[in-house]
């Protein structure tokens, strides 16, 4: 499982993503926000932070995964948002950032 969450300020994400090639079962897509305003709940909406998401996702798919792309944002403030307002941003952004 690669989360862009816990791996994108490794320098060596790149190279330990073509490692796992073969071995990857799941992609989650999220930001980090600067500064973070929770640790657990401070992941921001795709395209707010700083994360080089599509990058990496290119990086897991070069890498053979061709399974679903999971958005994972735990955040309070966007979770306050109307449904339909927030699924149209995630896609949205889904669409210009990965």
């Amino acid at each position: 499982m690669i989360d862009v969450y816990h791996v994108w300020w490794d320098p060596a994400v790149y190279s330990e993503i073509t490692r796992a090639a073969g071995h990857i079962f799941g992609f989650h897509v999220n930001d980090w926000i600067v500064p973070v305003p929770d640790i657990l709940n401070g992941r921001g909406m795709m395209g707010d932070g700083v994360i080089a998401i599509k990058h990496l996702r290119e990086a897991v798919t070069e890498a053979g995964y061709t399974g679903p792309i999971e958005v994972e944002i735990f955040n309070e403030e966007l979770w306050r948002l109307p449904g339909s307002e927030l699924l149209r941003l995630v896609k949205d952004r889904f669409l210009k950032v990965i």
